[in-house]
């Protein structure tokens, strides 16, 4: 049957209908991905055809307490190749080899990889500038030398153990640069590009370059002044005593702040492959725990006068031994010192008189007083691969504990615990956590930005007993087993320590850490120095060995601070063998026949000059030197013009 005509014209009029709703759904479709989504579209494809090379940002500079640049970045490019812009690999391959002076198969093969960037390495990265001129000179297409940088350490090893170093790709590995690697670090830029899934650049296209955001800039506590001077003492004793390790830090007792810190053996951050592991891996001021022998007794003798269980005048008698609960512990000095005060017990390091405040005080009170000087757990420095220490458990602690613990043996410390208690134990009772971090700047300078601030831990003892034991431990340098830490014109304090090794579970005969800490002035400290040498060939003795180590630090570091001196210092006691120290007189003006018995035959003459009179002389009149020392004096025809009095 056919369709009418208004049957025929109404299905051609639904079928306009349906097809013009089709297609103007299909154009406003269009329409709305063109338009629309268009730019969101055009950029999802830009994303999956573009490619970057990478430009490193510049890893922030650490710096000293004084703007001493102690690591900083230096331009090291590194080669990179896009293997499919490259027309003629073997071509390539064989004059990329000549200048990096590399295997020409092995950069062939790096260079013909189906990759769309490759790094040429090893040799291709951090290559110098004048390679890096040569090699964009040759104009080589598919090769791109990228923006690198290196991490430069311009003092070689100085305060290696604090600053750590970096990776070859500029990541913290140790150290400072590990602990603050991400701030250092930055944000890298790149250069970008679009390339069709050959990898080949796309014509008409625009490379894109984003900046990159430079690392911020970190200042430390450490005096690099002062850091060379107490490594220059670090040095000295390897060499003097054919030591295992030696350790010393400088701190300020009046805030934590770490002034310097060393150890030995030391490395070259910038060459520590070079280096066995243990020598850059273990930071021995907060890693070494040992048995810290006498130095230990300032906490039982500060703890001691807080509770008012002696008196410094108290009498004591020594016979060089003392028996707790069957065992007999000995005095380091045969025969014992007899009888003395407590303040001479102190002075002579007299371990019976010790084990005696130990018990007036009671194992709970003494563990008592260890721990909150923060002993037996971390400081907290801001430094990693800190050690706790191993303190005795209260419950195996009997009366024989207790003793020894008095005295310092049995239990194990690290440097930094050292120091740090005994900076709380002088400076009022106040206990700093240590710190190395002073603050960061903007990569464009700007001010101190983040300043760390002084953390007080806790208050362990009141002012009068602080000063107190800063008065002890004065004498302790000035008449006791101290006194080779004793500086003219300033007065010092401190405490030596001489501890056995245990090797194979055993107490050593003959191996011992000795150790010595001091500060100074006594009547308000500037500076904690604390020296440890490990098994020193000869005599063992803290006093003979470490305190002069502390000695020379503490000298040069107060003068270099500008401290000034002290008119009411102690008179130092001299005992047999002691170096003499002599007040060197006024010769200005004398004859040279006059001098030799003006001088008494105390010290040595170097002359400058030709003449009968000295016109100057050096040291200056007034200064004590040891006896045989050496002044100079200088000469002239003519007598100098009297001196005006003073």
């Amino acid at each position: 049957m056919r369709a009418s005509n208004v049957t025929v014209r109404r299905r051609l009029f639904a079928a306009l209908i349906v097809g013009t709703i089709v297609f103007g759904a299909l154009i406003v479709r269009l329409g709305y991905v063109q338009i629309w989504l268009g730019p969101e579209l055009t950029g999802k494809a830009e994303d999956s055809w573009r490619r970057n090379i990478p430009f490193a940002a510049k890893r922030g500079e650490v710096l000293d307490r004084n703007g001493v640049q102690l690591a900083y970045n230096i331009s090291s490019p590194t080669v990179m190749a896009i293997p499919a812009q490259i027309k003629d690999a073997k071509s390539v391959a064989s004059q990329l080899a000549a200048l990096l002076q590399l295997n020409e198969e092995a950069v062939l093969k790096q260079i013909t990889q189906r990759q769309l960037i490759v790094r040429i390495q090893p040799g291709g990265r951090k290559i110098t500038q004048e390679q890096a001129q040569e090699i964009r000179s040759l104009v080589l297409p598919g090769i791109v030398v990228a923006e690198d940088n290196k991490r430069f350490y311009p003092f070689g090893g100085l305060a290696a153990h604090i600053l750590g170093f970096t990776g070859i790709d500029n990541q913290g590995l140790t150290g400072i640069e590990l602990m603050y690697d991400k701030p250092l670090t930055g944000l890298n830029g790149s250069i970008s590009f679009l390339a069709d899934a050959a990898g080949r650049q796309m014509p008409n296209s625009t490379d894109t370059y984003v900046k990159p955001l430079d690392g911020m800039n970190l200042q430390l506590t450490v005096d690099s002044h002062i850091q060379t001077v107490l490594e220059r003492e670090l040095d000295q004793a390897m060499v003097k005593y054919q030591a295992e390790h030696a350790v010393a830090i400088v701190m300020d007792p009046n805030n934590g702040e770490i002034l310097a810190m060393g150890g030995r053996p030391g490395y070259d951050p910038a060459n520590f492959r070079d280096f066995p592991k243990e020598s850059y891996d273990r930071n021995l001021p907060i890693w070494m725990t040992y048995e810290p022998g006498s130095t230990f007794k300032i906490i039982t003798l500060a703890a001691a006068l807080q509770e008012k269980k002696i008196k410094l005048t108290d009498s004591f008698f020594d016979p060089g031994y003392i028996e707790v609960a069957g065992a007999r512990l000995r005095c380091w000095k045969r025969g014992g010192h007899g009888s003395e005060t407590f303040l001479q017990v102190v002075e002579n390091s007299c371990n019976p008189g010790f084990v005696v405040m130990g018990q007036r005080l009671g194992k709970e009170k003494l563990f008592e007083y260890i721990t909150n000087f923060g002993f037996g757990k971390k400081t907290g420095i801001d430094l990693g691969g800190e050690e706790n220490g191993i303190m005795f458990k209260m419950s195996r602690v009997g009366p024989v504990e207790l003793a020894t613990t008095a005295f310092g043996q049995g239990v194990s410390v690290t440097p930094i615990q050292q120091i740090t208690a005994v900076s709380a134990a002088i400076n009022g009772g106040r206990l700093f956590k240590p710190h190395v971090t002073r603050g960061w700047y903007q990569p464009d300078g700007g001010d101190l930005i983040n300043a760390v601030q002084p953390e007080m831990v806790r208050q362990v003892l009141t002012e009068e007993t602080s000063k107190q034991v800063r008065e002890t431990l004065e004498s302790v340098v000035a008449n006791g087993t101290g006194r080779n830490a004793f500086i003219d014109g300033y007065r010092v304090g401190g405490k030596t320590g001489t501890a056995q090794k245990v090797v194979n579970g055993r107490y050593s005969a003959t191996d011992h850490i000795v150790s010595f800490v001091g500060f100074a002035p006594a009547d308000d400290p500037k500076i904690v120095v604390y020296a440890a040498v490990d098994n020193p060939q000869g005599l063992q003795f803290g006093g003979l060995i470490a305190a002069p180590i502390v000695k020379s630090i503490m000298e040069d570091t107060l003068r270099y601070l500008n401290v000034p001196e002290r008119k009411d210092q102690m008179e130092r006691k001299y005992v047999y063998g002691d170096t003499k120290q002599v007040e060197v007189p006024n010769v200005i003006g004398m004859s040279v026949t006059d001098i030799y018995e003006s001088l008494n035959s105390n010290f040595v003459l170097a002359k400058s000059g030709v003449g009968s009179f000295v016109v100057n002389q050096v040291p200056k009149a007034g200064a004590k030197l040891d006896q045989g020392s050496t002044i100079r004096i200088y000469l002239s025809e003519t007598a100098p013009p009297p001196q005006a009095d003073n």
